[in-house]
């Protein structure tokens, strides 16, 4: 288990020894971590990332190699470095399980816990939560708009660095892909890992029916050939077929055939008719090339005739969303006495003012078809009597109002650490998936759409509302 204590930013360590110098560390402070609206109008999110945040935590320690580091910088004294050399995790934090949908403003992440050791955790929080939500988010919408068909993550090699790839294949099957090429990712999570051969494997031999041949003869029970190295209709698929036959002779079933470039609905549908006239009508048709989303749902609807998609660079890279955005913001401080003292954080933005208090999340079913209705931020206290009907507003909007009947909840949030110990036991990630696909079914397919899609009510209860603006017209400027 690797050691990050020292992966945070300076500023943490800097304000950890201003609370131990300001006499402040006797407190506790609520962090809440969520992301905001994005300007595209897509905003659902599939979390990811809770098992490596657990294992941060666990193994959160300062070395004597890291106190030598830090006291040779010279703007740390020996009391904080003493602190650091003793440092555990303490506190409590709530997350909502990996694979769920989440929307912008939900806590992701509750961490309550002594002041300094909240702050210090902040960064390592956010860099491991962004992003692995923000590649299981991209993959989940590549899912999506393949309707049905098998994704595979292809996108080890245009990674961000080795951590990338290994945790963003490990989202991406969170996300719905059914395997990885990465073959690390699969030894660590024991998740399908598939690949075929390159163009330079053609390129060795003499001619392409010679490679393929070759490649059959070694793989005879997983031939899948790429035949767009020279010409896909007029040398690729039919040398494909050659090999096929022969194969079929010695007792074996090709796999099928790989496109990698060119115009793909034109050549899938003229292999497909190739392929089927030869007898293999159930050899699959794999595409790969710079796909994405959009890509894939504009080939789909052109009628393309592709039964797998291999997506990589723009998948493990998220094209087009670099980033997720999310933050991670003070929401209370506890006093030693125990009183919780809500904090605001007020912006001329209004999509940057946070939700005070120490919160919750509520998820609302209709019971006639367990489809979400909409979601709930509501204070600690406050509970659900499903017995009842319940009234909801937009939180900018008031006066659009929703009364909901024949209903049931859930609670988003779940203990993982309860006084730096941990309550919670990981998934295995094969399990992860599972779940993911079946949350995801409980949302209406109109929220889920890659453009314009439908606003997903996410709104904040009576009391919450009444908290936050209330301290909004107290604070004095």
């Amino acid at each position: 288990m690797r050691n990050l204590t020292m992966m945070t930013d300076l500023y943490q360590l800097t304000m950890m020894q201003g609370y131990l110098l300001k006499d402040k560390q006797k407190k506790k402070s609520v962090f809440d971590v969520f992301y905001r609206k994005f300007d595209d109008g897509c905003d659902y999110c599939v979390m990811a990332g809770l098992e490596q945040a657990i294992e941060y935590i666990k193994n959160l320690h300062f070395a004597k190699e890291d106190i030598d580091y830090l006291n040779s910088l010279g703007i740390f004294g020996k009391e904080f470095l003493d602190y650091l050399a003793n440092l555990r995790f303490t506190g409590d934090i709530a997350a909502v399980p990996e694979g769920t949908v989440v929307f912008p403003g939900e806590p992701l992440v509750r961490v309550t816990a002594p002041t300094m050791e909240a702050q210090l955790v902040e960064t390592a929080l956010l860099n491991i939560i962004n992003h692995q939500t923000l590649i299981a988010t991209k993959a989940r919408k590549v899912v999506n708009a393949a309707q049905g068909d098998a994704i595979m993550e292809f996108g080890l090699r245009r990674a961000q660095g080795p951590d990338a790839g290994i945790y963003g294949a490990r989202a991406a099957i969170i996300g719905g892909c059914v395997g990885t090429s990465n073959v690390l990712t699969g030894e660590m999570y024991g998740v399908p890992i598939k690949g075929t051969h390159a163009h330079s494997w053609v390129m060795h031999f003499d001619s392409e029916l010679e490679a393929f041949r070759a490649y059959a003869d070694i793989y005879p029970d997983g031939c899948l050939l790429l035949v767009d190295t020279y010409d896909t209709l007029k040398s690729g698929v039919p040398n494909a077929i050659k090999v096929f036959d022969e194969l079929r002779a010695k007792g074996y079933e090709p796999v099928g055939i790989r496109l990698d470039s060119g115009d793909m609905t034109y050549l899938s549908k003229e292999a497909r008719k190739m392929l089927d006239a030869a007898g293999y009508p159930n050899a699959k048709i794999f595409a790969s090339g710079d796909l994405d989303e959009e890509v894939i749902w504009e080939l789909k609807a052109q009628g393309a005739r592709i039964d797998i998609w291999g997506v990589g660079t723009k998948l493990i890279t998220s094209d087009r969303r670099p980033a997720l955005g999310g933050v991670y913001k003070m929401s209370a401080e506890i006093m030693e006495d125990g009183t919780v003292i809500p904090k605001i954080k007020i912006s001329d933005n209004v999509n940057k003012v946070t939700n005070p208090g120490i919160k919750k999340v509520y998820r609302i079913y209709d019971n006639r078809n367990n489809k979400a209705l909409a979601d709930l931020i509501t204070l600690a206290h406050e509970t659900i009597d499903e017995s009842k009907p319940l009234s909801i507003f937009h939180p900018e909007q008031t006066w659009k109002r929703m009364l909901i009947t024949d209903y049931h909840v859930k609670e988003l949030l779940v203990p993982v650490f309860v006084n730096g110990e941990c309550v919670y036991e990981s998934p295995s990630l094969s399990e992860i998936s599972k779940y993911a696909q079946e949350d995801f079914e409980t949302f209406w397919s109109e929220y889920m759409r890659i453009k314009n899609p439908q606003y997903y009510k996410v709104d904040l209860s009576q009391e919450l509302y009444d908290l936050k603006h209330s301290m909004l017209k107290e604070h004095k400027f």
